[in-house]
């Protein structure tokens, strides 16, 4: 049976690119293995497919039971398939916390490291094969790095995701700066989303003492686009809230250039969410937080209700 590499869903570059990464390295040495879609790339993630000459996954909506998998960029059962437990997940290569929950038919390769992207992970997992990667493996995993760390602005950036980063560059004979701003234009063009949509594109979810979060970030080096909307996306939130079985969407627009994020804040929820977790202080329906770059880091392990 082939082996199905997939990421989360509402897929970014990560978790895009990561798993056709993966999929080359099994391949490559003597497995058979696809990456495949759990939902539709992001604008930046299908900018990177089509700049490295990739062949986009294949969406999959339904998984049948005992299904050889593996699953990056994730260990979340809320962002996998609903049927994820019944699958035959042979191995998890990620970066985020430890959430709980999937379990599996019998021992299996785990691998969860502190590193702002699951490729960098996965070119040390490959050892001396990483030499053999081609052109187009290492620019999606150059890809993917620049787009966990913002070009190395986000906290959760660390020495080894940077210089595995400029080595490729190097490698590939690019300008790091330059093909990061073309990444990063690639995704600030959200204006053919709908309100839902962007609400959804790069999300989580997350409880905090009883209370359901889908928690959105867009990073952006034009905020202006989005905020542009934030009267219509704030009335899409009690929608998307409603459908996706959650108390709230909080949303988050990172700028990336100014290395701050504006909150939305519709509602006096969102308003004792923002000033008890960031100590903000909310006069409007928008609050900016200087610093404030990462989900991860930043974000969620921060959210108190009061």
């Amino acid at each position: 049976m082939t082996t199905l590499i997939f990421g989360h869903k509402s897929p970014d570059t990560d978790s895009t690119s990561a798993p056709l990464i993966w999929e080359w390295f099994i391949n490559h040495t003597g497995g058979d293995a696809r990456a495949v879609l759990l939902g539709e790339p992001n604008t930046e993630a299908a900018f990177v497919i089509t700049r490295w000459n990739a062949t986009k996954p294949q969406i999959v909506d339904a998984f049948e039971d005992g299904q050889d998998c593996i699953v990056v960029d994730t260990n979340n059962p809320a962002e996998l398939p609903s049927n994820i437990n019944a699958l035959n997940v042979t191995a998890i290569i990620d970066h985020h916390k430890l959430v709980g929950g999937l379990e599996t038919a019998g021992p299996i390769d785990i691998t969860i490291r502190p590193l702002a992207c699951t490729a960098t992970i996965m070119h040390d997992l490959m050892g001396a094969h990483a030499a053999e990667m081609p052109e187009q493996i290492k620019g999606l995993m150059l890809s993917c790095i620049l787009s966990d760390t913002l070009a190395f602005r986000s906290p959760t950036t660390t020495q080894t995701d940077t210089d595995l980063a400029r080595a490729l560059a190097a490698d590939l004979g690019l300008d790091l700066d330059a093909y990061a701003d073309e990444m990063f234009a690639a995704k600030s063009d959200v204006s053919a989303f709908s309100d839902a949509e962007l609400l959804r594109m790069d999300s989580k979810e997350y409880a905090v003492d009883g209370t359901k979060f889908r928690v959105s970030v867009l990073e952006t080096t034009k905020p202006a686009i989005v905020l542009d909307r934030a009267a219509s996306l704030m009335d899409s939130m009690t929608t998307v809230a409603s459908e996706d079985g959650v108390d709230q969407v909080l949303l988050f627009v990172v700028d990336i250039l100014n290395e701050e994020a504006t909150m939305l804040v519709p509602n006096a929820l969102t308003k004792s969410v923002a000033e008890a977790s960031f100590g903000a202080t909310v006069t409007g329906d928008s609050v900016v937080l200087p610093g404030v770059m990462s989900r991860k880091k930043q974000i969620i392990p921060n959210l108190k209700l009061a």
